[in-house]
């Protein structure tokens, strides 16, 4: 596929890393030469110098033959700009435009193919801030993930003593677990090192589980791996800029939140837009000003400024200073690869995060959700079988008579997508309707047309080989 990226920076060069590994013909467009030439040293891409809203410049780049341009400058209106002359002059076939002010994404007509001519926006902010909020829901996991529409959850833990499945085997689990309730351990890393989970391998104290059931069931189901961890309700947050923002807003409501902010004027400012957090203008660096806020007391401190270095300083600083949790935003892979399971609990990339959404629109086959996992190393797909037995590698056949690669895992798939199927899951006994039904993978699971099928592969390579497997035959269709 022939794309053009527009804007280099953190995001784009992360975007433009993950698809060129994926064989893609990619042209990287940014105003900064310096930074297209590091880019070029390091990545095998072709680089224009110029403004990405100027005709001749994405003629340059090839808009005029390319299949997608994906516009991720700083500027919202340079990426809508981009778009609408891409669809007006070139006729490009998908335009993405990240979008950063809430202005332009609430009336789609502004996006539509007559107005900005935008298909899909990818807003990283509001992703980040989502995916901080489902980690504070289950303060003991590493990561937290959404397939079919929040039906089924993938969480990855870290194992401690004491779990039931830890220090035995993992085909235990299926018949310790209460009935109706199943689950999948779907990868185990120990010592940053994947381990295929077969039914006899014993997860280890230390060891980085991801394990996958219904949305209703996962909690209970990660009891069975790690002690139950404190639920959340004090936090503190460093950085008012966007993403700080975002985060205190989204919480605020139904937690205690405190923001440092160091800008005055900025403090100013977002004290006026949050109802319930307390602002406060001051250095998170500040130990005086973290011990008078009680950072010990609190149950979570989020590092969300605009620096990697600042963020690894806070967070640290406030791990030793007694905090229980601490989550720190770090833009560069190899830092967060480094700080991650040391004095910081987590480091969020959000390159790593918001990735997943533009790889769906990218990859072959129907590709329902893609999420990146461990920082990019590893990645779970959600993928839609079509047609029968005579024209299709998976459907109408078992899983384990399949011939997956070494490193794959199929872990469930949902059935019935598209019908509504009440289920019990509130304590308060009051029912949630959710889509489809869940059917955990064993070896004798038949996949049928229609599933949505959700697979885990321990390295990214392996995501070609998945995709070849959901062909069909030419005929079908």
């Amino acid at each position: 596929m022939k794309i053009i990226l527009l804007g280099a920076g953190q995001v784009g060069s992360s975007v433009a890393e993950s698809l060129i590994s994926e064989e893609n013909d990619i042209t990287m467009v940014d105003c900064d030469g310096a930074c297209l030439a590091a880019l070029q040293d390091r990545l095998d891409l072709r680089t224009v110098v110029g403004n990405a809203a100027y005709p001749s410049v994405l003629k340059s780049a090839g808009a005029e033959d390319a299949d997608l341009i994906i516009a991720l400058t700083q500027s919202d209106q340079t990426n809508l700009v981009a778009c609408k002359i891409a669809k007006s002059l070139f006729n490009t076939p998908t335009r993405v435009a990240r979008l950063r002010s809430r202005d332009f994404l609430e009336d789609e007509r502004l996006l539509a193919p007559e107005n900005f001519a935008v298909d899909f926006t990818l807003c990283p902010e509001q992703t980040v801030t989502d995916y901080i909020k489902r980690l504070v829901e289950f303060p003991e996991a590493l990561q937290v993930l959404d397939f079919a529409g929040g039906r089924v959850s993938l969480i990855g833990v870290r194992a401690y003593e004491g779990g039931f499945l830890v220090s035995r085997p993992i085909k235990e689990l299926r018949h310790h677990l209460p009935l109706g309730i199943d689950a999948r351990v779907v990868a185990i890393f120990r010592h940053e090192k994947p381990i295929i989970p077969g039914g006899e391998v014993c997860i280890q104290p230390g060891d980085e589980v991801f394990v996958l059931a219904a949305a209703e069931h996962i909690r209970q189901v990660l009891r069975e791996i790690r002690r139950h961890a404190n639920p959340v309700r004090r936090i503190m947050i460093a950085g008012g800029g966007n993403i700080g923002l975002k985060v205190a807003a989204a919480l605020e409501e139904h937690y205690e939140v405190k923001v440092l902010e160091a800008n005055k004027n900025r403090a100013e400012t977002i004290a006026g837009l949050l109802k319930d957090s307390l602002v406060l203008c001051g250095s998170a660096t500040d130990e005086a000003l973290l011990e008078q806020e009680n950072v010990a007391e609190m149950d979570l401190f989020l590092a969300l400024t605009n620096a990697d270095e600042d963020n690894i300083m806070t967070a640290s600083l406030a791990k030793r200073m007694g905090c229980e949790r601490v989550v720190a935003l770090i833009n560069r892979g190899t830092y967060a690869d480094m700080m991650q399971g040391g004095p910081i609990d987590i480091g969020i990339s959000p390159a790593h995060i918001s990735i997943g959404e533009l790889l769906a629109r990218v990859r072959k086959g129907d590709v329902a959700a893609v999420h990146s996992l461990r920082r990019g190393a590893a990645e779970a797909l959600e993928m839609v079988a079509h047609g029968e037995k005579s024209n299709s590698r998976v459907v109408g056949r078992k899983v384990g008579e399949i011939d997956w690669p070494p490193g794959v895992t199929v872990a469930a798939m949902v059935r019935d997508f598209e019908h509504v199927t009440p289920i019990e899951i509130r304590d308060d006994g009051t029912v949630d309707r959710r889509l489809g039904r869940v059917e955990i993978a064993h070896p004798d699971s038949v996949i049928q047309s229609g599933d949505h099928v959700i697979i885990f592969c321990a390295k990214r390579k392996l995501v070609k080989k998945v995709e070849q497997i959901f062909q069909v035959g030419l005929h079908f269709f």
